[in-house]
């Protein structure tokens, strides 16, 4: 005999039926659900019903309509339901499911076959559904909450555009007028508004939404991995490596050390005698006039006591220090819009940054999960990772995330932090790790060695401090035989 399938239905043919109780008796079948058997004799009940759910309400519901939460989802909901409208209520408790019939309209011509011989809600239907009133039963209502429905609407205008979401509107009009849904149409009818800035934005409950409708729609997946970061950071106890340029001399050559590697990390690569030139002697690199301005400019931030010591203390005075220091990084190069945040979309290999449209709105929300921070490490390894996943700007990003680092550690009289050449593939994984898989103590792991580091060089001396960097490999490129960063702990 071939093997059964996992389901096997009840059946009202006889000869059907008789071979159902055969395998039943041999032990090949058990009950699963009330007209429902299952072959798999070890798996939990439970787990063999939610895998096949649609599978076993399709052969036994047939025709019937997956609706309002279970239509936005396509899924068990939190409480173990999933919900259905047909011609009666009625409520099915199987293992590991509950099946919850409300009574409603039949499926209509805008809504979509689904699974076998089912439907589902068309989204439309779906939003009109879940900002209907329902009461809570086992701790769970059928529909979500208004603001799910607020971030799906939010989507179509992002991804679509305006005339997508009027049309939405439009065709969601008409699904009302059919199934009697004024109420709920009106409801929507205000989100759409507010989206589209033609009503006020009172009536929403979703932040993105809100933040949308005032202007500044901010990207929500990146503000949960601000708060995943920012708790990490506070469970943490941090390093207090106080700072070692107390005078004019040692702040200096620290500075010029953190604009060369801080350049030759994005690309910007000189000798360092080139580089003692151009800041030392301002001398002129030929043909490498952009390049020499971007070396200058980053000193010149790095060697300014009083401007590294500045930190925002409000959202837009974030907006305004980025743009104004990122106007002097990158003064020598005007078709990079220095100052100006970008019009285009970046990325970095598979890592897609900000959006735009959502560069000061994730800005100043990422500035609110910063503002819980007290330990000034805490609050200089954010905001370098704030600016880095944000790439506010066309380039120069990377420079200017250390630069806003290494001011809050100055503000705290903490020594900064440089990331060496040899160190550039740990500090670019650690940053990729966190942005793409949410591991937030690597890169906490990495920027508090780097930050030991630091704190390590003598900068009273020029001399002694490159000293130090050549021996510690600092200077090398990661992919040279034995370059490793080392240092002399004691």
């Amino acid at each position: 005999m071939d093997k059964l399938p996992e389901i096997v239905f009840a059946s009202s043919d006889s000869a059907r039926s008789r071979k159902i109780r055969s395998w039943i008796t041999q032990g090949l079948l058990r009950p699963l659900v009330p007209r429902a058997y299952t072959s798999n004799m070890e798996d939990d009940p439970a787990d063999i019903v939610r895998r096949n759910v649609w599978h076993l309400i399709s052969k036994l519901f047939p025709g019937f309509l997956i609706s309002h939460r279970s239509a936005l989802e396509f899924q068990i909901s939190p409480g173990g339901y999933v919900y259905v409208t047909a011609s009666a209520r009625r409520v099915y408790r199987w293992p590991g499911v509950k099946i919850r019939i409300a009574e409603g309209p039949d499926p209509i011509e805008s809504d979509s076959p689904f699974y076998e011989t089912l439907f589902a809600s068309s989204l439309e239907r779906a939003c009109l559904e879940n900002l209907s009133v329902s009461r809570s039963i086992d701790g769970e209502r059928r529909t979500v909450e208004q603001e799910v429905v607020e971030n799906r609407l939010l989507d179509i205008l992002n991804t679509r555009g305006e005339e997508a979401l009027n049309t939405f509107r439009d065709v969601a009009q008409g699904i009302a007028d059919q199934l009697e849904m004024s109420r709920e149409f009106e409801i929507l009818n205000h989100i759409v508004g507010s989206l589209l800035s033609t009503q006020p934005s009172k009536i929403l409950k979703s932040p993105v939404a809100t933040a949308h409708a005032l202007g500044e729609p901010y990207d929500s997946g990146r503000i949960e991995l601000f708060h995943l970061l920012a708790s990490e950071l506070m469970s943490r106890t941090l390093p207090t490596n106080q700072s070692k340029t107390d005078n004019e001399e040692s702040f200096s050559n620290f500075a010029f050390y953190e604009a060369y590697f801080s350049n030759y990390i994005e690309g910007t690569t000189f000798l360092l005698e080139e580089a003692v030139d151009i800041i030392y002697n301002n001398t002129a690199i030929p043909l490498r006039t952009e390049d020499t301005h971007d070396i200058k400019g980053t000193f010149q931030i790095c060697s300014d006591r009083s401007e590294m010591y500045k930190i925002p203390t409000h959202p837009n005075e974030l907006i305004d220090l980025l743009r104004r220091r990122h106007a002097i990084l990158l003064g020598g190069r005007r078709n990079k819009q220095p100052g100006a945040f970008k019009s285009q979309v970046n990325r970095a290999g598979n890592t897609i940054f900000v959006e735009p449209r959502f560069v000061t709105g994730t800005l100043k929300m990422g500035f609110s999960v910063y503002q819980g921070l007290e330990d000034p490490v805490a609050r200089a390894l954010f905001m370098m990772f704030l600016i880095s996943e944000v790439h506010p700007f066309t380039d120069g990003n990377g420079r200017i995330a250390r630069i806003m680092m290494n001011a809050e550690l100055v503000h705290g009289g903490i020594s900064k932090i440089i990331i060496p050449t040899v160190f550039r593939e740990d500090y670019m994984l650690a940053l990729r790790r966190l942005t793409r898989k949410r591991e937030s103590r690597v890169y906490i792991d990495m920027m508090i060695r780097a930050h030991a580091f630091s704190h390590w060089l003598i900068p009273t001396d020029f001399n002694i401090m490159r000293n130090q960097l050549e021996i510690s490999n600092a200077f090398n490129e990661p992919d040279e035989d034995g370059s490793i960063l080392r240092w002399k702990t004691s």
